[in-house]
Protein backbone atom coordinates (compact mmCIF):
# COMPACT_ATOMS: atom_id res chain seq x y z
CA UNK A 1 0.00 0.00 0.00
CA UNK A 2 3.01 2.61 0.92
CA UNK A 3 4.79 1.82 -2.48
CA UNK A 4 1.32 2.11 -4.29
CA UNK A 5 0.67 5.82 -2.81
CA UNK A 6 4.12 6.69 -2.66
CA UNK A 7 4.28 6.36 -6.75
CA UNK A 8 0.52 7.95 -6.88
CA UNK A 9 1.85 10.97 -4.93
CA UNK A 10 5.24 11.22 -6.56
CA UNK A 11 2.84 11.57 -10.21
CA UNK A 12 0.65 14.65 -8.90
CA UNK A 13 2.85 16.33 -6.29
CA UNK A 14 4.66 18.52 -9.29
CA UNK A 15 1.46 19.03 -11.07
CA UNK A 16 -1.04 20.09 -7.96
CA UNK A 17 1.86 22.40 -6.98
CA UNK A 18 2.56 24.78 -9.93
CA UNK A 19 -1.53 25.44 -10.24
CA UNK A 20 -1.10 26.35 -5.90
CA UNK A 21 1.92 29.08 -6.97
CA UNK A 22 0.26 30.27 -10.15
CA UNK A 23 -3.34 30.69 -8.38
CA UNK A 24 -2.59 31.36 -4.52
CA UNK A 25 0.56 33.12 -5.08
CA UNK A 26 0.13 35.53 -7.65
CA UNK A 27 -4.11 35.91 -8.04
CA UNK A 28 -6.05 34.89 -5.33
CA UNK A 29 -5.10 35.74 -1.83
CA UNK A 30 -5.33 39.07 -3.08
CA UNK A 31 -8.53 38.45 -5.57
CA UNK A 32 -10.63 37.54 -2.49
CA UNK A 33 -9.39 40.30 -0.80
CA UNK A 34 -10.56 42.70 -3.43
CA UNK A 35 -13.82 41.33 -4.82
CA UNK A 36 -14.79 41.21 -0.93
CA UNK A 37 -14.13 44.95 -1.22
CA UNK A 38 -15.09 45.30 -4.47
CA UNK A 39 -19.16 43.80 -2.58
CA UNK A 40 -18.68 45.65 0.62
CA UNK A 41 -18.48 49.55 -0.97
CA UNK A 42 -20.90 48.01 -3.83
CA UNK A 43 -23.48 46.87 -1.05
CA UNK A 44 -22.78 49.98 1.24
CA UNK A 45 -21.32 47.94 3.63
CA UNK A 46 -23.89 45.26 3.56
CA UNK A 47 -22.68 43.01 5.79
CA UNK A 48 -22.97 45.20 8.93
CA UNK A 49 -25.77 47.53 8.63
CA UNK A 50 -27.98 44.21 7.46
CA UNK A 51 -26.69 42.01 9.99
CA UNK A 52 -29.60 41.92 13.08
CA UNK A 53 -32.12 41.21 9.88
CA UNK A 54 -30.04 38.45 8.78
CA UNK A 55 -30.75 37.04 12.15
CA UNK A 56 -33.85 37.15 12.43
CA UNK A 57 -34.56 35.57 8.74
CA UNK A 58 -32.57 32.38 10.06
CA UNK A 59 -35.33 32.19 13.33
CA UNK A 60 -38.23 33.03 11.05
CA UNK A 61 -37.13 30.33 7.92
CA UNK A 62 -37.83 26.89 9.21
CA UNK A 63 -40.32 25.79 6.94
CA UNK A 64 -40.03 23.59 3.92
CA UNK A 65 -42.14 22.87 1.22
CA UNK A 66 -42.43 20.48 -1.76
CA UNK A 67 -40.00 22.42 -4.44
CA UNK A 68 -37.26 23.81 -1.65
CA UNK A 69 -35.81 23.33 1.34
CA UNK A 70 -36.41 25.74 4.49
CA UNK A 71 -33.46 28.52 4.82
CA UNK A 72 -32.92 27.28 8.09
CA UNK A 73 -31.72 23.64 6.61
CA UNK A 74 -29.71 25.48 4.02
CA UNK A 75 -27.89 27.23 6.73
CA UNK A 76 -27.32 23.80 8.53
CA UNK A 77 -26.47 22.48 5.33
CA UNK A 78 -23.80 24.89 4.36
CA UNK A 79 -22.78 24.92 7.77
CA UNK A 80 -21.92 21.58 7.22
CA UNK A 81 -19.74 21.76 4.65
CA UNK A 82 -18.31 25.02 6.19
CA UNK A 83 -17.25 23.90 10.06
CA UNK A 84 -15.43 21.48 9.57
CA UNK A 85 -11.83 20.27 9.39
CA UNK A 86 -11.24 23.75 8.46
CA UNK A 87 -12.27 25.01 12.14
CA UNK A 88 -9.74 22.62 13.96
CA UNK A 89 -7.15 21.29 11.86
CA UNK A 90 -7.08 24.31 9.35
CA UNK A 91 -6.55 26.77 12.27
CA UNK A 92 -3.79 25.12 13.31
CA UNK A 93 -1.72 24.51 10.09
CA UNK A 94 -2.21 28.26 9.10
CA UNK A 95 -1.20 29.38 12.98
CA UNK A 96 1.89 26.75 12.59
CA UNK A 97 2.87 28.00 8.83
CA UNK A 98 1.91 31.69 9.00
CA UNK A 99 2.37 32.61 12.53
CA UNK A 100 -0.08 33.85 15.16
CA UNK A 101 -1.19 36.75 12.35
CA UNK A 102 -2.88 34.53 10.08
CA UNK A 103 -5.94 34.81 12.62
CA UNK A 104 -6.06 38.45 11.37
CA UNK A 105 -5.90 37.89 7.80
CA UNK A 106 -8.61 34.59 8.71
CA UNK A 107 -10.85 37.57 9.99
CA UNK A 108 -10.43 40.10 7.19
CA UNK A 109 -11.52 37.32 4.73
CA UNK A 110 -14.20 36.41 6.88
CA UNK A 111 -15.82 40.28 6.89
CA UNK A 112 -15.07 40.87 3.35
CA UNK A 113 -16.29 37.36 2.54
CA UNK A 114 -19.40 37.94 3.85
CA UNK A 115 -20.20 40.33 1.17
CA UNK A 116 -18.39 37.81 -1.45
CA UNK A 117 -20.98 35.20 0.06
CA UNK A 118 -24.47 37.09 -0.02
CA UNK A 119 -23.50 38.10 -3.95
CA UNK A 120 -23.17 34.37 -5.01
CA UNK A 121 -26.01 33.28 -3.03
CA UNK A 122 -28.50 35.66 -4.38
CA UNK A 123 -27.49 34.74 -7.48
CA UNK A 124 -28.21 31.07 -7.37
CA UNK A 125 -31.42 31.66 -5.73
CA UNK A 126 -32.19 34.28 -8.88
CA UNK A 127 -31.00 31.89 -11.75
CA UNK A 128 -32.34 28.65 -10.05
CA UNK A 129 -34.56 26.33 -11.79
CA UNK A 130 -36.96 23.00 -11.16
CA UNK A 131 -35.68 19.84 -11.65
CA UNK A 132 -37.52 16.61 -12.61
CA UNK A 133 -39.08 16.23 -9.62
CA UNK A 134 -40.11 19.25 -9.26
CA UNK A 135 -37.25 20.40 -6.86
CA UNK A 136 -35.17 23.77 -7.07
CA UNK A 137 -31.59 22.97 -8.21
CA UNK A 138 -28.72 26.07 -9.06
CA UNK A 139 -25.52 27.05 -8.08
CA UNK A 140 -23.01 29.35 -9.76
CA UNK A 141 -23.15 26.66 -12.58
CA UNK A 142 -26.58 27.84 -13.43
CA UNK A 143 -25.91 31.82 -12.97
CA UNK A 144 -22.91 31.47 -15.58
CA UNK A 145 -25.00 29.73 -17.73
CA UNK A 146 -28.49 31.71 -17.54
CA UNK A 147 -27.05 35.13 -16.20
CA UNK A 148 -23.87 35.46 -18.07
CA UNK A 149 -24.78 32.95 -21.08
CA UNK A 150 -21.44 31.26 -20.98
CA UNK A 151 -22.08 27.45 -20.43
CA UNK A 152 -18.26 27.02 -20.48
CA UNK A 153 -17.85 28.60 -17.86
CA UNK A 154 -20.36 26.47 -16.00
CA UNK A 155 -19.33 23.48 -17.27
CA UNK A 156 -15.57 24.01 -16.36
CA UNK A 157 -17.01 25.26 -12.74
CA UNK A 158 -18.75 22.36 -12.26
CA UNK A 159 -16.02 19.72 -13.45
CA UNK A 160 -14.12 21.46 -10.49
CA UNK A 161 -16.22 21.11 -7.63
CA UNK A 162 -17.32 17.71 -8.94
CA UNK A 163 -13.49 17.03 -8.47
CA UNK A 164 -12.89 18.96 -5.39
CA UNK A 165 -16.44 18.66 -3.38
CA UNK A 166 -17.18 15.46 -4.26
CA UNK A 167 -13.79 13.85 -4.58
CA UNK A 168 -10.63 15.53 -2.97
CA UNK A 169 -12.54 17.83 -0.02
CA UNK A 170 -13.65 14.05 1.51
CA UNK A 171 -10.57 12.79 1.35
CA UNK A 172 -9.15 16.20 3.53
CA UNK A 173 -12.10 15.44 5.98
CA UNK A 174 -11.06 12.00 6.67
CA UNK A 175 -7.55 12.23 6.99
CA UNK A 176 -7.95 14.67 9.41
CA UNK A 177 -10.79 12.68 11.43
CA UNK A 178 -8.35 9.39 11.00
CA UNK A 179 -5.69 11.37 12.83
CA UNK A 180 -7.83 12.84 15.77
CA UNK A 181 -9.59 9.44 16.35
CA UNK A 182 -6.27 7.51 16.41
CA UNK A 183 -4.33 10.00 18.79
CA UNK A 184 -7.02 10.31 21.54
CA UNK A 185 -8.56 6.16 21.12
CA UNK A 186 -6.20 4.23 19.46
CA UNK A 187 -8.72 3.45 16.24
CA UNK A 188 -6.64 1.92 13.62
CA UNK A 189 -7.17 3.17 10.06
CA UNK A 190 -9.05 0.35 8.75
CA UNK A 191 -11.25 0.18 10.98
CA UNK A 192 -11.96 4.70 10.73
CA UNK A 193 -12.23 4.03 6.42
CA UNK A 194 -14.97 1.20 7.02
CA UNK A 195 -16.81 3.32 9.74
CA UNK A 196 -16.83 6.08 7.88
CA UNK A 197 -17.92 4.34 4.23
CA UNK A 198 -20.80 2.60 5.88
CA UNK A 199 -22.16 5.38 7.87
CA UNK A 200 -21.80 8.06 4.66
CA UNK A 201 -23.29 5.77 2.27
CA UNK A 202 -26.53 5.29 4.08
CA UNK A 203 -27.08 9.06 4.38
CA UNK A 204 -26.17 10.07 0.53
CA UNK A 205 -28.06 7.60 -0.45
CA UNK A 206 -31.31 9.87 0.01
CA UNK A 207 -29.87 12.50 -1.63
CA UNK A 208 -29.99 16.52 -0.96
CA UNK A 209 -33.22 16.59 1.29
CA UNK A 210 -31.75 13.39 3.80
CA UNK A 211 -28.45 15.30 4.42
CA UNK A 212 -30.62 18.32 4.59
CA UNK A 213 -32.69 16.65 7.46
CA UNK A 214 -29.60 15.31 9.09
CA UNK A 215 -27.79 18.80 8.93
CA UNK A 216 -30.22 20.78 10.68
CA UNK A 217 -30.32 18.84 13.87
CA UNK A 218 -26.59 17.54 14.18
CA UNK A 219 -24.98 21.15 13.21
CA UNK A 220 -26.30 23.65 15.54
CA UNK A 221 -25.48 21.46 18.54
CA UNK A 222 -22.00 20.14 17.51
CA UNK A 223 -21.07 24.12 17.00
CA UNK A 224 -22.61 25.05 19.98
CA UNK A 225 -21.12 22.72 21.92
CA UNK A 226 -17.80 23.23 20.58
CA UNK A 227 -17.94 26.95 21.36
CA UNK A 228 -19.62 26.87 24.97
CA UNK A 229 -16.23 24.66 25.37
CA UNK A 230 -13.75 27.15 23.63
CA UNK A 231 -15.54 29.96 25.74
CA UNK A 232 -14.94 28.79 29.10
CA UNK A 233 -11.79 28.16 28.28
CA UNK A 234 -10.89 31.80 27.11
CA UNK A 235 -13.15 33.28 30.57
CA UNK A 236 -10.71 30.87 32.59
CA UNK A 237 -7.73 33.32 30.85
CA UNK A 238 -9.61 36.21 30.49
CA UNK A 239 -6.30 38.29 31.34
CA UNK A 240 -3.95 36.71 28.94
CA UNK A 241 -6.29 37.40 26.07
CA UNK A 242 -5.18 40.88 25.76
CA UNK A 243 -1.52 39.54 24.86
CA UNK A 244 -3.03 37.11 22.53
CA UNK A 245 -5.10 39.70 20.81
CA UNK A 246 -1.69 41.88 20.74
CA UNK A 247 0.39 39.31 19.29
CA UNK A 248 -2.21 38.75 16.17
CA UNK A 249 -1.91 41.96 15.39
CA UNK A 250 1.87 42.29 15.64
CA UNK A 251 2.49 38.74 13.51
CA UNK A 252 -0.18 40.10 10.90
CA UNK A 253 1.92 42.89 9.57
CA UNK A 254 5.23 41.04 10.38
CA UNK A 255 6.56 43.47 13.37
CA UNK A 256 7.59 40.38 15.11
CA UNK A 257 10.30 39.85 12.09
CA UNK A 258 13.49 41.37 11.81
CA UNK A 259 13.15 44.24 9.49
CA UNK A 260 14.77 42.62 6.49
CA UNK A 261 12.05 40.22 7.07
CA UNK A 262 8.80 42.03 7.80
CA UNK A 263 7.58 41.92 4.36
CA UNK A 264 8.07 38.23 3.73
CA UNK A 265 6.47 37.42 7.59
CA UNK A 266 3.44 39.70 5.87
CA UNK A 267 3.42 37.74 2.91
CA UNK A 268 3.31 34.49 4.42
CA UNK A 269 0.67 35.44 7.09
CA UNK A 270 -1.39 36.80 4.57
CA UNK A 271 -1.55 34.06 2.51
CA UNK A 272 -2.08 31.30 5.15
CA UNK A 273 -4.75 33.21 6.46
CA UNK A 274 -6.56 33.82 3.15
CA UNK A 275 -5.98 30.23 2.36
CA UNK A 276 -7.15 28.48 5.38
CA UNK A 277 -9.85 31.07 5.89
CA UNK A 278 -11.47 30.87 2.41
CA UNK A 279 -11.18 26.46 2.99
CA UNK A 280 -13.51 27.11 6.36
CA UNK A 281 -15.69 29.70 5.36
CA UNK A 282 -15.66 29.03 1.58
CA UNK A 283 -16.92 32.59 0.68
CA UNK A 284 -16.76 33.21 -2.90
CA UNK A 285 -15.93 29.52 -4.11
CA UNK A 286 -18.99 29.10 -5.05
CA UNK A 287 -19.90 26.23 -3.20
CA UNK A 288 -22.46 27.36 -0.48
CA UNK A 289 -24.95 28.65 -3.91
CA UNK A 290 -25.50 24.98 -4.72
CA UNK A 291 -27.86 24.72 -1.79
CA UNK A 292 -29.03 28.02 -1.49
CA UNK A 293 -30.50 27.52 -4.84
CA UNK A 294 -32.30 24.96 -3.03
CA UNK A 295 -34.30 26.89 -0.86
CA UNK A 296 -37.63 28.21 -0.82
CA UNK A 297 -36.80 31.96 0.70
CA UNK A 298 -38.47 33.54 3.44
CA UNK A 299 -39.46 36.13 2.38
CA UNK A 300 -39.85 35.63 -1.36
CA UNK A 301 -36.66 37.65 -2.58
CA UNK A 302 -33.74 36.26 -3.60
CA UNK A 303 -31.60 38.70 -1.50
CA UNK A 304 -33.19 36.84 1.75
CA UNK A 305 -31.11 33.62 1.15
CA UNK A 306 -27.74 35.95 0.19
CA UNK A 307 -28.26 37.49 3.97
CA UNK A 308 -28.65 34.00 5.34
CA UNK A 309 -25.57 32.37 3.50
CA UNK A 310 -23.96 35.61 4.84
CA UNK A 311 -24.19 35.13 8.56
CA UNK A 312 -23.17 31.37 7.64
CA UNK A 313 -19.68 33.12 6.70
CA UNK A 314 -20.14 35.09 10.66
CA UNK A 315 -20.89 32.08 12.39
CA UNK A 316 -17.67 29.72 11.10
CA UNK A 317 -14.80 31.81 10.89
CA UNK A 318 -15.28 34.91 13.38
CA UNK A 319 -16.54 32.26 15.58
CA UNK A 320 -15.84 29.10 15.35
CA UNK A 321 -12.16 29.48 13.97
CA UNK A 322 -11.34 32.66 16.38
CA UNK A 323 -12.12 30.26 19.23
CA UNK A 324 -9.81 27.50 17.98
CA UNK A 325 -7.38 29.93 17.02
CA UNK A 326 -7.11 31.94 20.52
CA UNK A 327 -7.47 28.70 22.51
CA UNK A 328 -4.11 27.44 20.46
CA UNK A 329 -2.32 30.66 21.71
CA UNK A 330 -3.49 30.61 24.51
CA UNK A 331 -2.22 27.15 25.89
CA UNK A 332 1.38 27.83 24.12
CA UNK A 333 2.05 24.70 22.28
CA UNK A 334 2.34 26.74 19.02
CA UNK A 335 5.68 25.66 17.90
CA UNK A 336 6.21 22.75 19.68
CA UNK A 337 7.38 19.82 16.80
CA UNK A 338 6.21 16.74 15.74
CA UNK A 339 2.93 17.81 15.87
CA UNK A 340 0.54 18.54 12.52
CA UNK A 341 -2.78 19.81 11.68
CA UNK A 342 -5.52 18.68 14.43
CA UNK A 343 -2.84 17.03 16.57
CA UNK A 344 -1.96 20.50 17.43
CA UNK A 345 -5.51 21.88 18.56
CA UNK A 346 -5.91 18.58 20.68
CA UNK A 347 -2.31 19.43 22.37
CA UNK A 348 -4.13 23.07 23.02
CA UNK A 349 -7.22 21.21 24.30
CA UNK A 350 -5.27 19.01 26.47
CA UNK A 351 -3.33 21.63 28.14
CA UNK A 352 -6.30 23.37 29.85
CA UNK A 353 -8.56 19.83 29.70
CA UNK A 354 -6.39 17.40 30.67
CA UNK A 355 -6.38 13.86 28.60
CA UNK A 356 -9.76 14.27 27.81
CA UNK A 357 -8.94 17.07 25.52
CA UNK A 358 -7.54 15.21 22.70
CA UNK A 359 -10.95 12.88 22.80
CA UNK A 360 -12.94 15.88 23.09
CA UNK A 361 -11.44 17.45 20.01
CA UNK A 362 -11.25 13.59 18.60
CA UNK A 363 -15.47 13.61 18.53
CA UNK A 364 -15.60 17.34 17.71
CA UNK A 365 -13.74 16.60 14.33
CA UNK A 366 -16.10 13.35 13.93
CA UNK A 367 -19.05 14.90 13.78
CA UNK A 368 -17.67 18.23 11.91
CA UNK A 369 -15.93 16.37 9.04
CA UNK A 370 -18.39 14.12 9.11
CA UNK A 371 -21.21 16.81 8.37
CA UNK A 372 -18.68 17.98 6.10
CA UNK A 373 -18.40 15.30 3.69
CA UNK A 374 -22.24 15.07 3.66
CA UNK A 375 -22.53 18.59 2.77
CA UNK A 376 -19.93 18.68 0.22
CA UNK A 377 -21.48 15.36 -1.54
CA UNK A 378 -24.67 17.36 -1.74
CA UNK A 379 -23.11 20.27 -3.45
CA UNK A 380 -21.28 17.71 -6.03
CA UNK A 381 -24.58 15.95 -6.70
CA UNK A 382 -26.54 19.23 -7.94
CA UNK A 383 -23.62 20.15 -10.68
CA UNK A 384 -23.29 16.41 -11.58
CA UNK A 385 -27.25 17.28 -12.41
CA UNK A 386 -26.54 20.30 -14.25
CA UNK A 387 -23.97 18.18 -16.53
CA UNK A 388 -26.81 15.97 -17.30
CA UNK A 389 -25.90 13.23 -14.86
CA UNK A 390 -28.91 10.70 -14.51
CA UNK A 391 -29.27 7.67 -12.28
CA UNK A 392 -26.09 5.99 -13.36
CA UNK A 393 -24.24 9.45 -12.80
CA UNK A 394 -25.46 9.21 -9.14
CA UNK A 395 -24.60 5.99 -8.71
CA UNK A 396 -21.05 6.40 -9.96
CA UNK A 397 -20.87 10.13 -8.14
CA UNK A 398 -21.41 7.87 -4.53
CA UNK A 399 -19.13 5.43 -5.39
CA UNK A 400 -16.45 7.42 -6.09
CA UNK A 401 -16.98 9.78 -2.80
CA UNK A 402 -17.12 6.78 -0.37
CA UNK A 403 -13.58 5.35 -2.29
CA UNK A 404 -11.85 8.91 -1.28
CA UNK A 405 -13.11 8.79 1.59
CA UNK A 406 -11.15 5.53 2.24
CA UNK A 407 -8.18 6.69 0.03
CA UNK A 408 -8.34 9.72 2.43
CA UNK A 409 -7.74 7.83 6.11
CA UNK A 410 -4.53 6.42 4.45
CA UNK A 411 -2.73 9.39 2.28
CA UNK A 412 0.32 11.96 3.41
CA UNK A 413 -1.59 14.93 5.07
CA UNK A 414 0.48 17.21 3.19
CA UNK A 415 -0.40 16.10 -0.39
CA UNK A 416 -4.23 15.75 0.61
CA UNK A 417 -4.30 19.56 1.96
CA UNK A 418 -2.12 20.69 -1.57
CA UNK A 419 -4.80 18.82 -3.81
CA UNK A 420 -7.65 20.72 -1.65
CA UNK A 421 -5.89 24.07 -2.36
CA UNK A 422 -5.97 23.14 -6.02
CA UNK A 423 -9.28 22.22 -6.68
CA UNK A 424 -10.18 25.15 -4.46
CA UNK A 425 -8.60 27.51 -6.46
CA UNK A 426 -9.64 27.04 -9.88
CA UNK A 427 -13.15 26.81 -8.23
CA UNK A 428 -12.62 30.05 -6.88
CA UNK A 429 -11.16 32.02 -9.51
CA UNK A 430 -13.86 30.68 -11.95
CA UNK A 431 -16.60 31.81 -9.69
CA UNK A 432 -15.42 35.28 -8.99
CA UNK A 433 -14.93 36.18 -12.39
CA UNK A 434 -18.58 35.28 -12.77
CA UNK A 435 -20.43 36.95 -9.88
CA UNK A 436 -17.99 40.37 -10.39
CA UNK A 437 -19.41 40.00 -14.12
CA UNK A 438 -22.85 40.19 -12.73
CA UNK A 439 -22.79 42.47 -9.87
CA UNK A 440 -24.60 45.28 -11.29
CA UNK A 441 -27.19 42.51 -10.73
CA UNK A 442 -26.69 41.89 -7.09
CA UNK A 443 -26.94 45.89 -6.92
CA UNK A 444 -30.45 45.89 -8.15
CA UNK A 445 -31.77 42.83 -6.40
CA UNK A 446 -30.15 44.52 -3.38
CA UNK A 447 -31.60 48.27 -3.91
CA UNK A 448 -35.31 46.29 -4.28
CA UNK A 449 -34.59 44.31 -0.83
CA UNK A 450 -33.92 47.78 0.83
CA UNK A 451 -36.18 49.58 -0.58
CA UNK A 452 -38.94 46.98 0.44
CA UNK A 453 -37.54 47.24 4.03
CA UNK A 454 -37.25 50.68 4.28
CA UNK A 455 -41.13 51.12 3.03
CA UNK A 456 -42.01 48.99 6.12
CA UNK A 457 -43.55 46.02 3.98
CA UNK A 458 -42.41 42.45 3.65
CA UNK A 459 -40.09 42.00 0.67
CA UNK A 460 -41.18 39.86 -2.50
CA UNK A 461 -39.61 39.74 -5.88
CA UNK A 462 -41.85 39.40 -9.25
CA UNK A 463 -39.40 39.22 -12.37
CA UNK A 464 -41.94 41.14 -14.60
CA UNK A 465 -41.09 44.34 -12.51
CA UNK A 466 -37.46 44.25 -13.87
CA UNK A 467 -37.29 43.04 -16.83
CA UNK A 468 -33.97 44.62 -17.25
CA UNK A 469 -32.50 41.24 -15.55
CA UNK A 470 -34.98 39.02 -16.76
CA UNK A 471 -32.70 37.01 -19.24
CA UNK A 472 -32.56 33.29 -17.80
CA UNK A 473 -34.48 33.99 -15.04
CA UNK A 474 -37.22 31.07 -14.66
CA UNK A 475 -40.61 33.69 -14.99
CA UNK A 476 -42.17 30.58 -13.47
CA UNK A 477 -40.64 30.59 -9.89
CA UNK A 478 -40.41 34.47 -9.70
CA UNK A 479 -44.22 35.10 -10.88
Amino acid sequence: MDLLLDAIEAVLAPVIGGINALLWDHVLVYGLLAVGLFFTVRLRLLQLRRFPHMLRLVVSGTRADASGISPFQALCTSLAARVGTGNLAGVAIALGAGGPGALFWMWCTAVLGMATAYAESTLAQLYKERDAKGQYRGGPSYYMTRGLGQRWMGVAFALALLLSYGLIFSSVHANAMAQALEGAFGLGQATVATGLVVLTAAIIFGGLRSVARFAQWVVPFMSVAYLLLAASIVLAHLPQLPGVLALVLRSAFGLDAAAGGLLGALSVAMLQGVKRGLYSNEAGMGSAPNVAAAVTPVPHHPASQGLVQALGVFIDTLLICSATGVVILLSGVLGEGGRDGVQITQAAMTVFLGDWGAGFVAVAMFFFAFTTILGNYSYAESNLLYLGGGRGGLLALRLAALATIAWGVYSKVQLVWDAADASMAVMAAINLLAIVMLSGVVVRLTRDYDRQLGAGVKPGFRIGEHPQIAKGVDAGIWK
